[in-house]
């Protein structure tokens, strides 16, 4: 990160058949601190096996040769690498060898890389040295088959390539380095990424849970312990996490040390769908009684965090009785004001009520179910009231008054979250989501997508109208936000509409852009933060690849919408919203320890719908699959 620090911690040696970079090397007889394994110095190292060491070169400058660059290096151009180490220059691992072949000869060389000290190392390129083909092959099959263990939950087979590739493989794949990292190891992001966003990780989750729960068991566990006792979440939560011994927000220390001032509106509101999704996923309903402490102080179970996280959004409600808008809701460059009011908050508000009310009447929990009726009945009054606008539902209000995304407005009069919300949260009435999803597909989606807002920020920012420090058509600017994309395919999907919600698939979907690459400039496998719409003069350029949320959101878009696999506390309904071409398509996923071998049949061409449900030959008087009717393998056909 800093360069007049790091190139001064680091320095190379060759040792026999390797070459070893350490960082902290100084520092090897120094009292052990906090850093890696308990040892001060890290060491890498890039080595080779099967054959002997001719030449190595440790330093990148060397390597590369004066006036040369990467095309042709000064040490491949010449065959000699120099023999020289790296000590307060830019490290680089480079070795060759001298292999003689006789007529119809073939001989393995394998080069390593790693993160290994040097006893470690030189076992490891031990064991390759006898037959590197035979061990390189074997650690090759080893990889492969941990990943298809994780891929094979779930894998879809439907008329279009791109969407089967997306979700079987490189969706997935995204999905867990996004849940491993969040957005804490970007070449993009810096500055204040020290630790995990709360609300990035707990979202991240949601992308592997139908592929590997246990793992998003583990780090839910974790995020709750980043939940203060308050029932707000911690901005940022440190590396050095403590579960009760945290700082928070409250707390002068805790602002300085990571940069955060203020709790946030949305960031424990994520919790609701995401421990939703395990539980309903694994049936695994003992969890809401599993005590996890809180960040700062106290304990409690999972139930109560959830509780806990409600009552945060009620002790901080705006002037209208809207929860309020805090540091920032989700788009961290539309600030409200801490007092302002969010709709997009709201409507996840009054969602995550639903959630807990599902939970308290499996419970059994009447009298809290009666209060949260209450709290979702009037929480939906004042978002009818004050949010909907004619055709759309406005943003929000700033803590001044003024509202913001109404119709009426020169600038930024149509937000896409909100109407996408509206409807995942239940609020919307059938009416509503019509017209709402209606504007966003007429005035807001183009071919790559569609745009966060509309018309761009320029002449009639209000203060705290952030995005207008970008270029049009760039990020929170009336760019194309990749992560509300997902949203948008599971909003249109629980609408019924097929055709729109693999449209909106496609046009945000790497592996459908192949014919533009010239334009989309991304690697054909992975998400992007956002793609530059039609106000900028690049548009369709995507940017900001990997550690983006658009990967969990858009596979719960294509999982929960398109193919309609919607878990329950007690089962799995089938829903699927596809294009009306789909004649067929089969799903083989795994389901509480169950095999489902699922078929859908479209004869009709309908985008959506339920003609029958047959389940190991009973028809079944709905799409619904209890989850006691479920044996080891089951043979499941929908007819829409």
């Amino acid at each position: 990160v800093n360069l007049q620090y790091s190139l001064f911690i680091s320095r190379t040696l060759f040792a026999g058949n390797r070459i070893v970079q350490q960082l902290h090397g100084n520092l090897d007889t120094q009292p052990t601190d906090e850093l890696v394994d308990g040892k001060n110095v890290t060491e890498r190292f890039f080595g080779l096996a099967g054959a002997e060491v001719a030449s190595y070169c440790g330093d990148k400058e060397s390597f590369l040769g004066r006036y040369h660059d990467y095309g042709d290096p000064q040490g491949v151009v010449s065959g000699d690498l120099g023999n020289a180490t790296s000590y307060n220059e830019n490290s680089c691992g480079a070795l060759s060898c001298v292999v003689k072949l006789a007529p119809g000869e073939s001989r393995t060389v394998a080069f390593l890389l790693g993160a290994k000290y040097d006893r470690e190392a030189a076992a490891l390129l031990a064991g390759y040295h006898a037959d590197p083909a035979a061990r390189c092959a074997a650690e090759v099959q080893a990889l492969k088959e941990d990943w298809y263990s994780r891929l094979n939950h779930l894998q879809v087979h439907t008329p279009d390539d791109a969407f089967n590739t997306m979700i079987n493989t490189w969706n997935a794949y995204n999905c867990f380095i996004t849940f491993v990292w969040s957005r804490a190891a970007s070449f993009i992001y810096c500055g204040l990424r020290n630790g995990y966003g709360y609300r990035d990780t707990v979202q991240d989750i949601q992308g592997i849970i139908h592929l590997e729960p246990a793992m998003a068991k583990e780090k839910i566990r974790f995020m709750l312990s980043a939940q203060v006792d308050n029932g707000g979440g911690l901005p940022l939560v440190k590396f050095t996490h403590n579960p009760g011994h945290e700082d928070t927000p409250d707390d002068a220390s805790y602002v300085a040390e990571t940069g955060h001032p203020a709790y946030r509106a949305d960031d424990a509101l994520w919790l609701f769908p995401t421990v939703y999704k395990y539980v309903a996923e694994t049936g695994d309903k003992a969890f809401l009684d599993e005590v996890i402490p809180f960040a700062n102080k106290d304990e409690g179970t999972v139930y109560e965090h959830l509780k806990r996280a409600v009552q945060f959004s009620l002790d901080h409600l705006g002037p209208h009785g809207l929860p309020a808008g805090l540091y920032a809701d989700w788009n961290d460059c539309l600030r409200l004001g801490a007092n302002g009011e969010s709709t997009f908050v709201a409507l996840q508000f009054y969602y995550a009520l639903e959630i807990l009310r599902r939970f308290a009447a499996d419970r059994g929990d009447t009298d809290a179910c009666r209060r949260l009726e209450e709290t979702m009945a009037d929480t939906a009054r004042k978002i009818q009231d004050l949010c909907w606008d004619g055709d759309r539902f406005i943003r929000g209000f700033t803590e001044d008054g003024q509202r913001i995304g109404a119709a009426a407005d020169p600038e930024a009069n149509l937000w896409l979250n909100p109407q996408s919300w509206s409807v995942i949260s239940g609020l919307a009435t059938k009416d509503q989501a019509e017209d709402a999803m209606a504007q966003v597909y007429e005035r807001l989606n183009t071919a790559y997508g569609a745009v966060l807002m509309d018309p761009p920020y320029h002449a009639h920012a209000f203060e705290g109208a952030l995005a207008v420090i970008y270029n049009p058509g760039t990020k929170e600017n009336a760019g194309i936000f990749s992560q509300s994309q997902g949203w948008l395919i599971l909003a249109e999907a629980l609408c019924g509409h097929g055709e729109r919600a693999f449209g909106y698939f496609t046009e945000n979907a790497p592996a459908a852009q192949n014919d533009r690459a010239e334009i989309r400039r991304l690697e054909p496998y992975c998400y992007g933060q956002f793609t530059e719409g039609p106000a900028s003069k690049h548009f369709g350029r995507s940017q900001v690849h990997w550690l983006t949320g658009t990967a969990s959101t858009v596979m719960v878009g294509c999982v929960e919408g398109i193919l309609g696999l919607r878990p329950d506390l007690n089962g799995l309904r089938l829903a699927p919203a596809v294009p009306k071409s789909w004649q067929s398509f089969t799903v083989e996923k795994d389901f509480r320890g169950k095999k489902l071998h699922i078929r859908v049949e479209n004869p009709q061409g309908r985008e959506s719908g339920c003609t029958s449900l047959t389940l190991n030959g009973e028809v079944l008087p709905d799409n619904y699959l209890p989850a006691e009717k479920l044996q080891a393998e089951n043979d499941i056909l929908l007819v829409l």
